[in-house]
């Protein structure tokens, strides 16, 4: 899965926002957690993903201009093998539908990890602040999340509060302590256990990335 979420991270050429990046990934992981991803080709199903995520979040993208990131730098004359490409990612973006019970919309990390920095910031003098760059690791962190199937197995608060937690850790900024720890501030329901569990599961996926280097 590392390398196809890889791949579907490849629509920022097309201009594709984060969200519809990351709806793009939860469909393809939530489609693999429904079906046995062996029937089927990988990478045509995240063309689909791609397609879908478009439309869901009013960002449409043209089945053409998918195929053709997807073969890299030649683009794909519109001959019969383009034309039957196209009928697949339409007819795969179908199957997904069908198999999500049409579900295709979700709730991301990315607004709660928009507004938990704004407070975090609050929290720092402003040339702590300006010296680390915890906000700029905290979206990388985030995004590198969906390289695995995390946005299905945790909630996206979660997500968030662990992306600022380890970007704070990694450049020892330390934040002022209180009667409560910041992420009981912020996020009432989120214990340690569920930091370190995401943060567990994102070192897992890095360790996966240093093997399909």
């Amino acid at each position: 899965h590392f390398r196809v979420c890889r791949f579907i991270m490849e629509a920022v050429k097309l201009g594709m926002r984060s969200v519809p990046v990351a709806t793009a990934c939860t469909l393809y992981h939530r489609f693999c957690a429904r079906v046995d991803i062996t029937a089927y080709e990988p990478f045509l199903v995240a063309m689909s993903c791609m397609y879908l995520a478009g439309k869901v979040e009013e960002q449409h993208l043209r089945t053409r201009d998918i195929i053709n990131v997807s073969h890299g730098s030649a683009p794909l004359e519109c001959d019969q093998d383009f034309w039957d490409l196209r009928d697949s990612v339409v007819q795969c973006e179908l199957l997904i539908l069908r198999q999500l019970n049409f579900q295709v919309s979700f709730q991301h990390p990315h607004k709660f990890l928009l507004h938990y920095l704004l407070s975090v910031r609050a929290l720092l003098n402003r040339h702590a602040w300006a010296r680390s760059p915890v906000a700029e690791a905290s979206w990388a962190l985030l995004r590198d999340c969906y390289h695995g199937d995390m946005c299905i197995r945790h909630a996206p608060q979660h997500m968030a509060i662990a992306a600022i937690y380890l970007a704070l850790h990694s450049y020892g900024v330390e934040l002022p302590r209180g009667d409560k720890e910041w992420w009981e501030v912020l996020c009432s329901d989120v214990t340690r256990a569920d930091i370190d569990a995401v943060i567990s599961d994102l070192l897992q996926l890095y360790d996966l990335e240093a093997k399909c280097v």
